[in-house]
């Protein structure tokens, strides 16, 4: 058989007692579909609990050819100019300062404000400090600091970063991409496409009132509370929805299979395992997917997200009877031929048919699976 060129993951995750995304006014993030407004997960914040988990046994960081990255507005101050300090005269060093700051993030980034939040890789910025500190060591003051980057910038751009590197932004930038504004062709195209998250029933939320009482507090001072506060919790069974581009992630990850393979491995635990949410000291919003859906294929991805198009009741085993009408559904219509496991907490089995179940795996063996995807290319 050809080989799959995308992977992609459904899952249902339950939460209760909760606030795991927020909007700029303090409350759970929301969506209406079907008609019926749900709570919602962002897919930057699902991303960013992924990517940041490094302290988990399946983390990103602790694959053998992982290289680092960094997502700030400070990019040059800190991994570029700091280097400097105190080596090269002052005045060298803040000419230096500037002219990197317009180089890497425009000609308005002479503040820190002015300037976007960019993701680079250790490669990029190590190349990056070396050439800042090769003009250091040959000039003496700020005009000929200025004038060295001029010269030197004249047939430089981002690419320059990228050479002999083959994760120059780093795994993260190769997992989830980047966009630079000042040099659109820094781009580069994200292989993991993430889905925001939406329970697949009714929005379930509440204000939660809340005291912090002064333990100090004398017999004869004011009653109550010290502090008397408001926020909002919920509780929800998400669909959850990424697509890996198999083609793409191995690209993007300087040809390097094994490589590519350890992210599609680890990457199904943290998907499963990690989860994202605030508040964590007062509501603990730790679960685990009920269900892990994984197909493998050829063909252009499709959400399950119309199996909840109207809303059902909160119940897990409705929610996968509903993954399975809606498969079926589709494999009628389209007949795309895709290979699938999956994984469950439900009694429920999920079925493509009435007379068709899929193998059941746990996570351990599901996660190998998807791996293998990427391996020889066999659609097994």
């Amino acid at each position: 058989m050809t080989a799959p060129k995308f992977l992609q993951i459904h899952t249902l995750h339950s939460y209760t007692a909760a606030l795991l995304n927020r909007d700029d006014s303090g409350q759970a993030k929301r969506l209406t579909y079907g008609d019926t407004l749900r709570t919602r997960i962002s897919s930057q914040c699902l991303k960013r609990h992924w990517r940041m988990a490094d302290k988990d046994p399946h983390a990103l960081q602790k694959l053998t050819g992982y290289v680092d990255s960094f997502r700030s507005r400070e990019l040059v101050t800190e991994k570029v100019i700091a280097p400097l300090k105190g080596r090269y005269p002052e005045e060298v060093v803040k000419a230096l300062d500037l002219a990197f700051q317009k180089w890497v993030y425009g000609e308005k980034a002479d503040t820190k404000k002015s300037r976007q939040t960019l993701l680079l890789g250790k490669p990029e910025l190590v190349w990056l400090a070396a050439q800042a500190e090769k003009i250091a060591a040959a000039v003496t003051d700020a005009k000929g600091a200025e004038k060295a980057v001029t010269e030197w910038a004249k047939d430089k751009n981002f690419k320059a970063m990228s050479e002999n590197a083959a994760l120059p932004g780093g795994l993260s930038a190769a997992l989830f991409g980047r966009m630079v504004t000042s040099d659109p062709a820094a781009n580069i195209e994200a292989p993991v496409h993430v889905a925001h998250a939406f329970t697949v029933h009714a929005a379930e939320a509440e204000g939660d009132y809340f005291t912090a009482v002064d333990d100090l507090k004398r017999d004869g001072d004011d009653g109550g509370a010290d502090t008397i506060q408001e926020t909002e919790l919920t509780c929800g069974l998400f669909y959850g929805y990424l697509v890996i581009d198999l083609p793409g992630l191995v690209g993007n990850c300087g040809g390097n299979k094994e490589l590519s393979a350890g992210v599609v491995h680890n990457l199904i635990h943290l998907v499963a395992e990690v989860s994202p949410g605030a508040k964590l000291g007062s509501t603990a919003p730790y679960g685990r997917a009920d269900l892990m859906l994984i197909e493998s294929g050829d063909r252009q991805p499709r959400s399950l997200a119309t199996a909840f198009r109207r809303a059902i009741p909160h119940d897990l085993e409705r929610a996968v009877a509903q993954l399975g009408n809606q498969l079926a559904l589709y494999d009628d219509a389209y007949a795309t031929g895709e290979s699938r496991r999956y994984l469950s907490t439900a009694t429920t089995q999920l079925q493509t048919s009435s007379s068709s179940s899929l193998e059941r795996l746990s996570l351990k063996t599901l996660a190998e699976w998807a791996a293998s995807q990427i391996g020889d290319g066999t659609n097994a």
